[in-house]
């Protein structure tokens, strides 16, 4: 096999390797340069999952010792998102290991400070411990978290914000909602760790029956209704049907959305409630912002950096603060319509978080070693 060209001949040669762990995630999707952008970057497809069904990323075989070992030579840079919760600590070093063997920088993207579907955050952490020291070069999507980051492991993470969600062909077609209804959805979808809400809908039951066209709105996926799905809770189950009997709310069951239903649903609403008790950082609030849709969400993440959020107050232990959460809303109300983000604004956006990402890649190949922050 002939040898590949050094360092200094990749751009002159043949576009940067790019690996993102996964690549086929929406998020990394959207990292990957348009034709025409002049990028001299090509990103990787995921590595087939043995056994599984096509297009299946999880878990990846490149976070494997092994698979870097006998593929190394055909990966310039790996960028790893999401996936690595299945790995050991131990494990995540020796990969390290791997990659510096075959002089391979990580790029590492920290989405999740919190991991929203744990409890327990001590294992993700320790992931984490591993990850972040080893990286050539940190990303995160918020100032906050960037200096949560600096707090913790001493690293300058480069901020580079989250970009649309929702396709660009779905951007600047407005709402079709008229003011003779304020329709306030709260999405469960299969009850990840993170997602506490009975307190939440009570509150909610009181600010929108006080609104005079007020509509709450509870959607869920049908598949919790399992008693053995991991995340199946009877209580709550009750205690929704109960809301829906009495007529506090409107509970809806079905499969999960496509990404059609999903954008459908959110310009169906006018206020989207987040219930997360805890997490980092939302796609759902960009998907938000794309389609004009209000966004309420409590302040235990950075998610309220990401777009304009009305916002309230979660107390540990406590939950919801009742009077941030009927203040909102009665903001939300007032302030519609919504506008939707700009599709010039937000390919704008896209392309130049994408050229940020190319020259820290670049960046970090020739130097082999961290570099500095970036920004889009």
């Amino acid at each position: 096999m002939p040898s590949e060209p050094g360092r200094d001949a990749v751009d002159a040669v043949r576009a940067l390797r790019v690996l993102p762990i996964p690549a086929a995630h929406p998020y990394p999707l959207q990292l990957r340069p348009e034709p025409g952008d002049g990028s001299a970057v090509v990103h990787l497809a995921d590595p087939v999952v043995p056994d599984a069904p096509a297009g299946q990323w999880w878990p990846p075989p490149a976070l494997e010792s092994e698979w870097v070992r006998e593929h190394g030579d055909e990966v310039d840079v790996v960028h790893l998102h999401f996936g690595f919760d299945g790995s050991e600590p131990t494990e995540l070093e020796r990969w390290c290991d791997s990659l510096d063997a075959a002089d391979i920088p990580l790029v590492l993207t920290v989405h999740d400070l919190v991991n929203p579907h744990f409890v327990d955050q001590r294992e993700h952490l320790a992931r984490l411990d591993v990850l972040v020291p080893r990286a050539a070069a940190v990303v995160t999507l918020t100032k906050g978290a960037a200096l949560r980051i600096a707090a913790r492991w001493g690293r300058d993470a480069s901020v580079l914000p989250h970009p649309h969600v929702a396709p660009l062909d779905e951007l600047d077609l407005g709402h079709e909602r008229g003011r003779d209804e304020f329709v306030v959805g709260v999405h469960l979808k299969s009850l990840r760790a993170n997602v506490v809400v009975e307190d939440l809908l009570d509150i909610l039951g009181e600010a929108v029956a006080a609104m005079p066209d007020g509509r709450l709105l509870v959607h869920l996926h049908r598949e919790v209704l399992d008693a053995s799905h991991p995340r199946h809770d009877r209580a709550l189950l009750r205690q929704l049907e109960t809301w829906s009997d009495r007529g506090l709310l409107e509970l809806n069951l079905h499969a999960p959305h496509t990404d059609t239903e999903l954008w459908a649903y959110l310009r169906s609403i006018d206020l989207s409630v987040i219930p997360y008790a805890f997490g980092t950082h939302s796609g759902w609030v960009e998907a938000c912002y794309d389609l004009g849709t209000a966004v309420l969400a409590p302040r235990t993440g950075h998610w309220t950096e990401q777009q304009h959020c009305h916002t309230f107050g979660w107390r540990q232990g406590e939950g919801p603060v009742r009077d941030d959460v009927v203040r909102a809303v009665a903001e939300a109300y007032a302030a519609r319509p919504v506008t939707p983000a700009s599709r010039v604004e937000r390919e704008t956006q896209r392309q130049a978080v994408s050229a940020a990402h190319d020259q820290i890649y670049h960046a970090v190949f020739t130097a082999g070693t961290r570099v500095p922050v970036a920004s889009a």
